[in-house]
């Protein structure tokens, strides 16, 4: 157990730094190459992925996570699992490229017959590294994971960003979106130097196969869920409302992704292996959950109060159309921040058929909410998407806990001193801001929110709800320990 906490201090705080780093390279990114390319280009792409995003929920068929899931698992099985990834990644790119013609035929738009093409060989190059990468998680070789996320991350950044210099358009975004998982997957094969062996039947599989397609299936209902909205502004409305949407959806999930992959990879692994010991799994999990949460709700407040000035500084004047799209669906940060922590929890106890049950209802649920705003816009499907989510939200945590021996009232806790100390941080940087930062440029005005809002958040989180003891003890959980390090450590 003492090793598992070793290599989670180790594995985490890598993890955490290269969030950082992602961080940074997306939102840069995402900043130069709004200022180089129209949402027009952004929206094309955005049609295709619409698609490539529920298919590659097949990519892996959920065999990545059965391997980490497993207490044990042979080189044999792990081998099997790998050819079944090349052949499901081999499927899912020849059906992409052979239905380019009817994506391209369903959105009245040709030029998506070769971006469709181009882009189905993602699925082909990711398949070849899943098992690799499965096999650095459940190592917790975490500072391997967090050096491939960045290295492909760099290349995939420089790659666009040359491209769309060049005049290439929406093609820039299209060899982006390529050149990551190509670039991960060499990075995995040197970092785990496993070659795999030939594929053989064993009884154990089957168990495997059976834990990866519910999770996999799980994953399809959920994406499904979460992005056929973006299906039906493609169909309707068309390249640049899809543009628009996307670029505001986007940039409100960033901070959620970050945060959960930095922290959910760790979490999940190092839940995984305490499974059978329900006190500790206990502990593990609301750390890391209230960590998750701390750090999501000021930015949700941000985002909902100083939507202007975060689309006039992070993508430019063109795109002040999505700022009312940007606001609306500002709640849904805190929302996902409080809900998909519990698959960190549902997954590692091998509950994946209860989350494949949650997921069976939220599908409809805001399916519906964004047939219902759909007549009205980009700006009707984000608030009616918001509204969804608020509304499942109770619900979906006392079914997520139940029986797990967390309690609803464990997290109420979690949730109620971070929101209450937000709100009040919000509503002292809005005043400031309406009453010192009206002449102000937009990125001034917004440096002097954040910093009010970081201030006043610390101030009221630390003392007025007085947990300044508890994060001092994170620090301080491990006698003669980096800060950094036990922090990490307390996490998971």
């Amino acid at each position: 157990m003492e090793d598992l906490r070793q290599r989670a201090i180790r594995g985490g705080f890598a993890k955490v730094c290269s969030q950082g780093t992602t961080f940074t390279l997306r939102v840069g990114s995402l900043m130069v190459l709004a200022r180089l390319l129209d949402p027009k280009d952004f929206g094309l792409v955005g049609m295709v992925t619409a698609f490539t995003g529920v298919l590659s929920l097949f990519r892996d068929f959920g065999l990545s996570s059965a391997t980490v899931q497993r207490v044990k698992v042979t080189e044999e099985q792990i081998s099997t699992l790998f050819w079944i990834n090349v052949l499901v990644g081999s499927i899912l790119c020849l059906f992409l490229m052979a239905i380019s013609p009817v994506v391209a035929l369903f959105y009245h738009e040709p030029r998506l017959l070769w971006v469709t093409v181009v882009l189905a060989t993602g699925f082909l190059f990711n398949a070849i590294g899943v098992q690799h990468s499965a096999m650095l998680q459940r190592e917790m070789r975490f500072t391997a994971l967090a050096l491939a996320e960045v290295i492909s991350l760099v290349f995939s950044v420089i790659f666009g960003i040359g491209m769309a210099i060049a005049g290439y358009k929406y093609w820039a975004l299209v060899v982006m979106t390529v050149v990551s998982p190509l670039v991960s997957t060499i990075y995995f094969w040197v970092a785990t130097k496993w070659i795999p062996g030939a594929p053989r039947k064993a009884a154990e599989i089957r168990t495997l196969l059976r834990f990866g397609s519910t999770v996999t299936l799980n994953g399809l209902v959920v994406n499904v869920a979460y992005n056929f909205e973006k299906v039906l502004l493609g169909r309707y409305w068309g390249a640049e409302a899809i543009g628009i949407y996307g670029r505001a959806y986007q940039l409100i999930n960033i901070p959620t992704d970050n945060l959960n992959s930095s922290v959910g990879e760790v979490a999940f692994s190092a839940l995984s292996r305490v499974q059978n010991d329900r006190a500790r799994l206990r502990s593990y999990f609301l750390k890391g959950y209230s960590f998750v949460l701390a750090l999501t709700i000021p930015i949700t407040i941000a985002c909902a109060l100083f939507a202007n000035d975060l689309i006039s500084v992070l993508l430019g004047p063109k795109w002040q159309s999505a700022v009312p799209i940007f606001r609306l669906l500002a709640p849904t940060i805190v929302m996902f921040a409080m809900m998909n922590p519990f698959s960190w929890l549902l997954f590692s106890m091998g509950l994946v058929g209860r989350s494949l049950k949650i997921a069976l209802v939220i599908a409809p649920l805001v399916i519906t909410a964004y047939l219902m705003g759909l007549p009205y816009g980009p700006k009707g499907v984000a608030f009616a998407y918001s509204m969804s989510m608020t509304v499942w939200l109770i619900p979906h945590i006392l079914w997520c806990t139940h029986g797990t021996g967390i309690s609803f009232k464990d997290i109420v806790q979690a949730v109620s001193r971070p929101l209450l100390s937000a709100i009040v941080a919000g509503a002292v940087a809005f005043v400031v801001q309406f009453l010192y930062g009206q002449s102000q440029s937009h990125l001034a005005r917004l440096i002097l929110e954040g910093t009010v809002l970081l201030g006043v958040y610390v101030v009221m989180l630390f003392y007025v709800m007085k947990q300044k003891a508890f994060y001092l003890d994170l620090l301080r959980s491990l006698r003669g320990r980096s800060p950094a390090e036990a922090t990490t450590l307390a996490l998971v």
